[in-house]
């Protein structure tokens, strides 16, 4: 290892490496970029076909939920007797389930329901467990060794049934409204997602505190909590990101092991999970309603786990010694 006043800072051979961050001899390749063609800028990686697929079914389906009451698509509730159990017709593009309701109608408005949990949920669970992952790995001390133990605590609970029993405590009684009942599902769920990301975003955070640049704007007399929100927050966002976009298909998942139960969204407001539950006697007869459903929600948690991977990989940042 070279001697640090032998170490090049201002090496030409830094041309393709961002320069704000070429500092004290370190020298920080960033994935994001691609090599600099001879007398240009660094481009860029592009998105990929995956990721731009992935994209676009996500998209797709977040569009036919928002716009599904202006769609040429039955109610969700209605019933046709003609197509109970039958698969797809001319007029009902994915059949009828077991009571004769459009299938194709169920999935879209059970994708607001599914959508509304997954992404509510891990936005409750990123929004605390980012604050508390960012107090602990900033300040440590007491506060990480009261707030940290307590995170430890919680993932040594199985996660399931974690959920399981604080939607089921939080919903008990008879008056509880499907909206409500949505918003239970939301809070059990992002209740037991907080440790996860708090433990992800402190672990980053600890790291990241202890970069040149943080050490130089406590120097300069910067508030702690402008080093957290502008120096350490936008560094560690992508891990943040990278692992929510996980949480969100783990949270839609789970919704559905949920309503198995009996205690996810009640129907017949429609969700993907108890779609699943209502027609699980049906796999025999009437196979197709629980596989349409098991399809749309397989490529909804596999467009997710791949941004969540294109993300990490977008952003990650290795740093080498010249």
């Amino acid at each position: 290892m070279p001697a640090p006043d032998q170490v090049p800072v201002h090496d030409p051979s830094l041309v393709n490496l961002e320069p704000s961050l070429s500092v004290y001899g370190l020298a920080v390749e960033s994935d994001q970029l691609e090599p600099v063609p001879e007398g240009g800028r660094p481009r860029r990686k592009r998105l990929g076909v995956g990721a731009w697929l992935a994209i676009v079914w996500l998209g797709g389906l977040l569009a036919l939920a928002i716009l599904a009451p202006l769609l040429p698509i039955p109610d969700p509730n209605q019933s046709f007797t003609e197509i109970a159990r039958k698969g797809p017709t001319a007029g009902h593009w994915l059949g009828g389930d077991a009571n004769g309701r459009d299938l194709l109608a169920r999935l879209i408005y059970g994708t607001r329901a599914s959508f509304a949990i997954g992404f509510g949920a891990v936005g409750f669970g990123l929004v605390i467990g980012g604050l508390l992952g960012l107090a602990t790995g900033f300040f440590r001390g007491k506060v990480d060794g009261i707030i940290t133990p307590i995170m430890t605590i919680l993932l040594a609970i199985p996660q399931f049934v974690l959920a399981l029993s604080l939607v089921t405590v939080l919903s008990s009684g008879d008056q509880v409204s499907s909206v409500q009942r949505i918003g239970v599902v939301i809070l059990g769920l992002g209740i037991v997602s907080v440790p996860i990301l708090g433990r992800i975003t402190r672990a980053n955070t600890l790291s990241w505190s202890e970069r040149e640049f943080v050490l130089a704007a406590r120097a300069m007399g910067a508030k702690n909590w402008r080093i957290m929100l502008r120096d350490i927050l936008p560094n560690v966002f992508p891990a943040m990101l990278s692992i929510s976009l996980l949480g969100v298909g783990i949270a839609i998942v789970a919704e559905g092991g949920l309503a198995l139960f009996g205690v996810g969204v009640q129907p017949p407001t429609p969700s993907w999970g108890n779609i699943i539950a209502e027609n699980k006697d049906q796999l025999n007869r009437a196979p197709h309603i629980v596989m349409f459903t098991i399809v749309v929600l397989f490529l909804t948690v596999l467009a997710l786990n791949f941004l969540a991977d294109v993300v990490g990989k977008r952003f990650e940042v290795r740093e080498s010694l010249l």
